[in-house]
């Protein structure tokens, strides 16, 4: 009897390191969870000012005394809080009219399918300003951003890739940037084209589909493209790709077109600071 009587002791025994076990299970998951919501709180703001110090520095180095705060806060107000797939062009306009372009007439180039090229160039000749040169485009060129619903914060991972969805936070500034930067393209105009590819002029491109419709021939006089070709040349100032450019540009703007070897670029920029022509 006495042994029966202390059976149920035993049971107690068995039982309470198991409830140890379990409590202290629940807590490692307790603290686990802590630690995942603090890391990804973390991470959020650091890409945050990261972003922002990257803005700011940018601003600051850019000549022309502008009011970076300023800045910052007109271009915050695009995206932030907001699906990053639902941020229309017209969600930079504060950004535009707070910081708009600036007229350099007879120096602004455009470019389709030749951005090395056009950059290595424009670095090493100020003759010509490409929208990357611009003050808005050098804040942001190369850089990835976007917002999440419910969040004042920027992030740089997990946004919406350019392709992703048409409305998103990268592709929509850029869209709307190029639409006024064409808007104030004025006197002789130029744009790079590749001669590497049977489409130097494709209907889909930023170029054709939404800068030359923002051309004014009020202010610009004339279209002067520089096709860059390689050694094996795939198109030429003839091809019907550039005979589709001229149909479609305002009749009240000049058009002319030359080949020109990239190395013959390459050569041009590198013997000179001055301006003058490489084509």
């Amino acid at each position: 009897m006495e042994e029966e009587g202390q059976r149920p002791k035993l049971r107690k025994r068995r039982v309470r390191p198991i409830i140890r076990i379990i409590f202290g299970i629940i807590v490692v998951i307790l603290v686990i969870v802590v630690i995942v919501v603090l890391a990804l709180a973390l991470r959020r703001t650091s890409e945050h000012e990261a972003f922002k110090a990257v803005f700011t520095s940018r601003c600051k180095a850019y000549e022309g005394g502008y009011d970076c705060e300023r800045t910052w806060n007109a271009f915050e107000q695009a995206y932030v809080g907001k699906d990053p797939c639902m941020v229309p062009p017209d969600s930079y306009q504060a950004l535009m009219d707070a910081t708009p372009f600036k007229p350099a007439c007879n120096r602004m180039m455009f470019w389709s399918k030749t951005k090395n090229v056009v950059h290595d160039f424009t670095s090493k000749r100020e003759c010509f300003i490409t929208i990357e040169d611009t003050f808005l485009g050098s804040l942001l060129d190369g850089l990835t951003w976007c917002g999440k619903e419910g969040s004042k914060d920027t992030f740089t991972s997990d946004c919406p890739g350019w392709t992703s969805c048409v409305n998103n936070t990268v592709r929509s500034f850029w869209n709307k940037a190029s639409a006024s930067y064409a808007e104030v393209a004025c006197g002789n105009v130029s744009v790079m084209l590749n001669g590497s590819i049977a489409t130097p002029f494709h209907p889909a491109s930023i170029f054709a589909s939404i800068e030359m419709k923002n051309f004014n021939p009020v202010i610009m006089n004339s279209l002067n493209v520089v096709l860059v070709t390689q050694e094996k040349k795939v198109s030429n100032c003839s091809s019907q790709s550039l005979k589709d450019l001229q149909k479609v540009l305002d009749k009240g703007i000049a058009y002319s077109c030359k080949e020109v070897p990239e190395s013959q670029i390459q050569e041009c920029a590198s013997q000179s600071k001055t301006c003058g022509s490489c084509w």
